[in-house]
């Protein structure tokens, strides 16, 4: 898809399909031009609600206000309204402006047409996707606001990017285990750091071994594929501060010896989300070449059952010597992540550190499937994330950690035990878990990011499609770009 930034107006724009955005149910501005014919076919602007009239070529959505995480959705399902309808080739679309020379609004249309034109359709006999090549955003603007062809093509230039990198991240996520094991996501990091000019380190079990990593090495031992810890680096010239991104890349879960049932299988290849996500985000910073310091760790395993597979009772020591009793091996997320999160700290001192993972169905009971769980130990990196997912249109909410709950994982014979001892609480007893592998000099630097919820939904929502969305990607980017920002100062 190719976009091209154009001073002519929209009237003047030869197009197959024009997209006009009605903001606030306001049918009286003059880019709306069919009036009647709207007020015929009932349509009355409701947020994400898509009026086509094919007729006279054009494509009505409703947005609520001019903001981004109004902007972007609308936008997203006008353009999967248009998938598979093979007469469209050209679109043509003005700029919708929230602020005087802000360029946000710009850039959530961007990602709106690239987020709402994705396909998975890989394992489909018959390939279904847009026909849409090109798209034409006129400098017209739907106010007064004015923009710079300059500030228009940057905007849509991180859009393209940030947008492209979430569908890179949803593919990963909907590719099957048996087509996406840890070689794989490995054989893919690979990849993404000869095209982007990043560095990558692969650990083979060999490695592990060395590196005393046993609780990853434990949930992968009853699987036939071995399991690989990834390390990629984007590392500019004089970087304004140094960021770790750790992910969990569980390529299948079946929950080990405690074993799932049988529906709770079922999406389990979007277990590796976190990691995916990671790989993601290593992508669009590359591209972005963004002026930080950016390290991705990726734990890739696939929890298995069998003969040699680890045990409910077994007592395992991690990678910082603390040992963990097992009492639920489908707890296994968090023993790959508590390796990696120490492999990560003792390979970087950064002045940040993120995981990201689909660890506990508690997040998602707790606050829905939409949104992401926030947990740390410092205020304000909690507060820096919940910023960041709210201006990038992801939802992401803070969960305190409590004392109490912290003495629910309390081992009699071992220092720490992988689930709670009672049944609430699960999501915060999960981050407090991890909270015991983040060394001293990293404690008010982390924040676990628990996607359990938005990762992989069974129908489209808002921006995304059904299955993958890329969860963390997003959030991520606009955290790093508000660190350079902050920075720069």
């Amino acid at each position: 898809m190719h976009f091209n930034i154009t001073s002519e107006t929209i009237a003047e724009i030869k197009s197959d399909l024009e997209i006009i955005i009605v903001i606030d149910k306001d049918l009286s501005h003059r880019f709306v031009i069919d009036k009647k014919l709207l007020k015929k076919a009932s349509f009355s602007g409701e947020q994400d609600e898509v009026c086509h009239l094919i007729e006279k070529d054009r494509l009505y959505v409703g947005a609520d206000s001019l903001k981004g995480v109004n902007v972007r959705p609308a936008v997203a399902t006008a353009f999967r309204s248009l998938i598979g309808k093979k007469s469209y080739k050209t679109v043509k679309i003005a700029t919708y402006l929230s602020h005087p020379k802000c360029t946000a609004s710009l850039r959530a249309v961007v990602e709106g047409i690239v987020l709402g034109s994705y396909t998975f359709t890989h394992y489909k006999s018959e390939k279904i996707k847009t026909s849409i090549k090109n798209i034409e955003i006129s400098l017209e603007g739907y106010n007064e606001h004015e923009i710079t062809p300059e500030s228009a093509a940057k905007a849509v230039h991180n859009g393209e990017i940030t947008a492209n990198a979430t569908n890179f991240t949803r593919d990963i996520v909907n590719t099957t285990p048996d087509d996406c094991y840890p070689k794989i996501m490995a054989n893919i990091a690979e990849d993404l750091a000869k095209n982007n000019s990043l560095k990558c380190t692969i650990l083979k079990p060999k490695d592990l071994r060395k590196e005393k990593m046993e609780t990853l090495l434990a949930v992968a031992r009853a699987s036939r594929h071995a399991p690989r810890v990834i390390h990629l680096v984007h590392k500019p010239k004089n970087p304004k501060a140094i960021i770790s991104l750790v992910g969990k890349g569980l390529t299948y879960d079946s929950g080990g010896l405690s074993l799932k049932p049988a529906d709770y299988m079922v999406t389990m290849k979007s277990d590796k989300s976190g990691g995916s996500a990671v790989l993601g985000i290593m992508k669009a910073i590359s591209e972005m070449n963004l002026p930080i310091e950016v390290h991705g760790f990726v734990g890739a395993v696939e929890n298995m059952i069998g003969g040699d597979a680890y045990k409910p009772d077994d007592v395992l020591t991690a990678k910082n010597g603390k040992t963990i009793e097992i009492r639920n091996t489908d707890a296994e997320g968090r023993l790959v992540l508590a390796d990696t999160l120490c492999y990560a700290q003792q390979e970087v001192k950064a002045d940040y550190l993120f995981d990201f993972a689909t660890l506990t169905g508690a997040c998602v009971v707790g606050v829905g499937p939409y949104t992401s769980g926030v947990m740390g130990n410092d205020d304000e990196i909690k507060s820096l994330v919940t910023y960041s997912a709210k201006t990038s249109g992801e939802l992401a909410t803070k969960l305190d950690f409590n004392p109490y709950l912290k003495k629910t994982i309390k081992s009699e014979i071992a220092d720490v035990c992988n689930i709670s001892n009672i049944r609430y609480g699960g999501a915060i007893t999960a981050g407090q878990f991890l909270s015991e592998f983040i060394d001293a000099d990293h404690k008010n630097k982390w924040a676990h990011i628990d996607i359990a919820g938005p990762a992989f939904v069974e129908h489209a929502w808002g921006e995304n499609p059904h299955g993958a969305s890329g969860a963390g990607v997003r959030m991520m980017i606009r955290l790093i770009e508000k660190i350079v920002r902050s920075e720069e100062k």
